[in-house]
């Protein structure tokens, strides 16, 4: 298993860092954060018709460039670290993923070329849904509190309990019954969805009625080691901009990344880093070539990601002070970013437990 990346991956790695550094500027993301819809709708447009992100992970038959899982590993940990607002994670690393897993090749040459050239953006709900028969086709009743992205998605992929087991349903977001109220959440959109009556023809249902819980366990695994990745990068900015303030700050005349305290909170912040991304790049890696795996390493390294990032985040809040929390520092929306995507997708100590479950299983 090879963990370091080739050369053409790191190409690509180097101009997403570049097309980030304008794109997702400070000044550009706090212009996302007062939009109506939460990013750049330019910036976005360019990212799947120009330099193709949007289909990096999808196979070139549903219109992707079929690239596979660590070239979208290394991607992720760029745009977190530059914190970027746009629908990508929601349909590029859930959505895309559920579609491909349920191995209905319809609904995926359907909606997948779509996504894959950026001209539609998809949200995963799950929450309390409940599917009911309705001919052959079924009713949707039920509501999700955290649905990424769901307050501008053009598709909802829905899981519903049903009488045959969990089931994923395709649901246009302008179906009669979808109601979406957007939550404050100003640098990642979530939404409350709630479907009232929502029915959809035996056409929306995604693969065998029933059968949809292995799929969306495994496209859930895959968004885990996705937003691992980007909170890797999300930590490794946390750590550059406390560094850079330990080098300007002067104390008692001079820098305060003289202080041995404050070496001692850098060097355990580069520790986390690393860490993480050692994590998150072997995750990677087995989400592309070892898939039995994958539950296992999802969890490893979303629950040490997750963490690394919200300590990289207050470290760097406490090593700049009082002005840390100030709107003219970036350091704060990390911070509350950190916080937010902790607890997303499952805390820490849920995959822990997770994982400990699988050793004495």
């Amino acid at each position: 298993m090879q963990l370091a990346f080739t050369e053409e991956q790191e190409e690509l790695r180097r101009s997403a860092r570049a097309f980030l550094a304008e794109h997702s500027s400070s000044e550009r993301v706090r212009a996302a954060m007062a939009s109506e819809l939460g990013w750049d709708v330019d910036a976005w447009k360019r990212i799947g018709t120009e330099l193709g992100w949007t289909g990096v992970a999808i196979p070139e038959s549903y219109g992707g460039a079929g690239l596979g899982f660590v070239w979208l590993v290394g991607l992720l940990e760029e745009m977190g670290e530059a914190l970027l607002c746009a629908p990508f994670f929601s349909s590029a690393c859930m959505v895309a993923p559920a579609l491909l897993a349920s191995g209905d090749s319809a609904a995926a040459r359907e909606w997948l070329p779509a996504l894959a050239e950026g001209r539609a953006t998809a949200a995963l709900v799950t929450g309390d849904v409940a599917a009911s028969a309705n001919g052959p086709g079924a009713t949707l009743d039920g509501s999700a509190r955290l649905v990424l992205d769901g307050h501008a998605a053009d598709l909802l992929v829905v899981a519903a309990s049903h009488a045959a087991g969990l089931s994923l349903f395709a649901v246009p977001a302008g179906a009669r019954g979808v109601e979406r109220l957007a939550t404050m959440d100003q640098t990642r959109r979530f939404a409350e969805v709630t479907l009232r009556g929502v029915a959809v023809g035996a056409d929306a249902s995604l693969g065998a009625a029933g059968q949809g819980g292995p799929a969306l366990e495994q496209a859930l695994d895959q968004a885990r080691v996705a937003l691992a990745a980007e909170q890797t990068g999300g930590a490794q900015r946390c750590l550059d901009m406390a560094v850079a303030y330990a080098k300007e700050r002067v104390q008692f005349g001079r820098p305060i990344g003289s202080f041995q305290a404050i070496q001692h909170k850098c060097a355990g912040m580069m520790v986390a880093v690393e860490s993480a991304r050692s994590a998150s790049y072997w995750a990677g890696c087995v989400a592309a070539e070892a898939p039995d795996e994958l539950a296992r390493a999802a969890s490893l390294a979303k629950a040490w990601a997750s963490e690394s990032y919200f300590r990289c985040a207050a470290d760097a809040l406490q090593i700049h002070g009082g002005v840390g929390f100030t709107w003219e520092y970036d350091v704060h929306l990390h911070l509350k970013r950190a916080r937010s995507m902790e607890s997303f997708l499952g805390t820490p100590a849920w995959h822990r437990e997770r994982v400990a479950g699988m050793i004495l299983a």
